[in-house]
């Protein structure tokens, strides 16, 4: 027995190691799995990185709740039209005083006392009132319709924030494409310097090249790891930038998948593209809507010049009736309906004054209106000369290259042969690494140039 006892605490210790270790293997790969699922890259391609940026932008949901509150606005003006009911009650408590008597003599017999107001100490009133405006002088009307202006007005400020958010993400996309794209030429610079280096060597080694001649090889390969750590910190720079906008944590490693086609878009001449940014901007649509606003706000403030006709109605239950003589302990109700006229004879010019406000509110929107139409076609005509700019860059930047290549090529080659100088080496490679850097930014100058036009424009960027 004591053996078979034996053996099953063996059994059972060696059972409860296996357990404690698979749980600790179930940990690790759990552990391993979450870190490998942390640093794992976010990619995107510029139509998510869009959404992203619209669901997540806070500047995006503050303007749709101005939406909210000009339309919760307009619905409390417009419950000013229609008729008002209110139900009230209270309770009194008086004390103690006299009723009101009247004594009668009667000639030979004993005065007879009559209590015409008996005392009640407990008061109870309930009462229901409607109320409901006739005329106001047009000033309700055209309060409802400065509102429902100002409601579209705000719709059309949502509709320019939502395009500045999308330009605001494919401006932050392409940097970050930008960025990558100039640490891979300086990544390939690098490279290469370090080839020359080693092919220098080699000449050195052989006799057939300068000391110094390799120095200078070393130097310009050391300015080209200096640039290198630049190109690196670009890279992080532009995705915290682009994390920020999409609301994304900060260190979130994004990768971006789309990649830059040149396909230019044909756009028509200036003076049309202005027609089409004037007939098209949300921001002019919103400036436009205020200036009618402010045009019925005018009338509303005119409308205190009119009579205001209003009718009411009250249905009272009270314990007394006041309107019951005499008094008595007992609920009674009655009801009253009537029609209301006032007319402010002199209020020391305060509607006058109103009007004066109203009207110098609506002066300053179309003074607004009008120095936004300017800054739209100055904005639409400068845009449109940089997208020129850019497409005739992009031309001269790609032969840049070819003709970069090509001396580079051939000045490695003589070099290799000892027909060249080290610093006709060290001059073709910068110049290839500012060409292709050169072409990289006139790609991303045009995307961005064409996006700016097309919001000038009051489209959504592309």
């Amino acid at each position: 027995m004591k053996a078979v006892r034996t053996i099953n605490k063996e059994v059972a210790g060696t059972m409860r190691v296996g357990v404690i270790a698979v749980m600790l293997m179930l940990s690790l790969l759990i552990g391993v799995a979450g870190v490998a699922a942390q640093d794992a890259p976010r990619r995107l391609s510029l139509d998510e990185a869009i959404h992203l940026g619209l669901d997540n932008s806070k500047a995006l949901n503050a303007s749709a709740m101005n939406v909210q509150y000009a339309d919760a606005k307009a619905s409390e003006i417009n419950a000013g039209r229609l008729p008002s009911v209110k139900f009230s009650g209270s309770y009194t408590r008086l004390s103690d005083i006299e009723p009101f008597e009247i004594t009668v003599p009667i000639p030979g017999l004993t005065p007879n006392t009559f209590v015409l107001s008996p005392t009640i100490l407990n008061n109870y009133t309930y009462r229901a009132s409607i109320a409901a405006p006739i005329f106001t002088g047009f000033k309700l009307e055209n309060s409802v319709a400065a509102a429902d202006l100002a409601v579209e007005a705000a719709q059309a400020d949502l509709t320019k924030d939502r395009t500045e958010v999308v330009y605001a993400v494919k401006s932050a996309y392409w940097g970050l494409y930008k960025a990558n794209e100039v640490k891979k030429v300086v990544d390939e610079n690098v490279a290469l310097m370090e080839a020359h280096l080693k092919d220098a060597q080699n000449l050195v080694d052989q006799g057939l090249l300068a000391t110094n001649d390799l120095l200078k090889i070393e130097v310009q390969l050391s300015n080209t790891k200096l640039l290198q750590i630049d190109a690196n910190n670009a890279v992080r720079v532009a995705q915290v930038n682009l994390n920020n906008l999409l609301g994304l944590p900060l260190p979130t490693q994004t990768e971006i998948t789309t990649e830059i086609r040149h396909d230019p878009r044909t756009f028509g001449g200036w003076s049309s593209l202005v027609d089409t940014a004037v007939g098209q901007r949300a921001d002019l649509q919103a400036m436009e809507l205020r200036v009618k606003a402010g045009e019925a706000s005018v009338s509303a403030a005119r409308g205190a010049w009119w009579p205001q006709i209003s009718a009411f109605g009250d249905y009272l239950s009270a314990r007394p009736n006041p309107r019951v003589v005499p008094a008595q302990d007992i609920y009674k109700d009655t009801w009253d309906f009537g029609i209301q006229v006032s007319l402010d004879v002199w209020n020391w010019g305060i509607a006058a004054h109103q009007t004066a406000q109203a009207e110098a509110q609506l002066a300053q929107a179309k003074d607004a209106q009008g120095s936004l139409r300017d800054a739209v076609a100055l904005e639409v005509t400068q845009n449109y000369l940089a997208l020129q700019q850019a497409k005739e860059k992009i031309g001269v930047a790609r032969q840049t290259i070819d003709q970069a290549e090509e001396n580079s090529r051939i000045t490695s080659d003589k070099f290799k042969e000892g027909l060249a100088l080290t610093t006709d080496v060290l001059d073709a490679d910068v110049a290839l690494l500012q060409a292709k850097t050169n072409y990289t930014q006139s790609l991303v100058d045009y995307e961005l140039a064409e996006g700016r036009l097309e919001k000038s424009l009051g489209e959504e960027a592309r």
